[in-house]
């Protein structure tokens, strides 16, 4: 099995780092019903944790990156540092469905998994 882990630094809005990084995670999370044995994997660090936070609100036609978040959450793992979650009051309740709360240690273990490593 082929894993890639994606690792998000940046907000979800204000830059667009994060929504490249997710257009390319979703890209590679849809073809796994192509190609099943790859996996895709992100990990959210310092402010991509908001990245996962739910009920977000953009104006028409812009780009939902709770949407995007969630086609790649639905096929493959998605886990946020603890760490910058307390440092920005996210609690685990505001998370939407498919992202949890993680740490560096499972960070460590996913990064010695990976066949690739994007960071972004």
């Amino acid at each position: 099995m082929q894993t890639i882990l994606f690792i998000l630094n940046d907000p979800p809005y204000g830059t667009e780092r994060s929504y490249n990084a997710l257009r390319l995670a979703v890209t590679l999370a849809v073809t796994l019903a192509v190609q099943p044995e790859r996996q895709v994997r992100l990990f959210l660090m310092a402010d991509a944790v908001l990245c996962a936070k739910s009920g977000q609100k953009v104006p028409a036609g812009y780009y939902n990156i709770e949407t995007m978040l969630a086609k790649v959450a639905q096929r493959g793992e998605v886990a946020l540092c603890g760490t910058c979650m307390d440092a920005r009051g996210l609690q685990d309740t505001e998370l939407m469905p498919g992202c949890r709360r993680s740490t560096m240690v499972e960070l460590a273990q996913w990064t010695g998994q990976a066949d690739k490593v994007l960071v972004f």
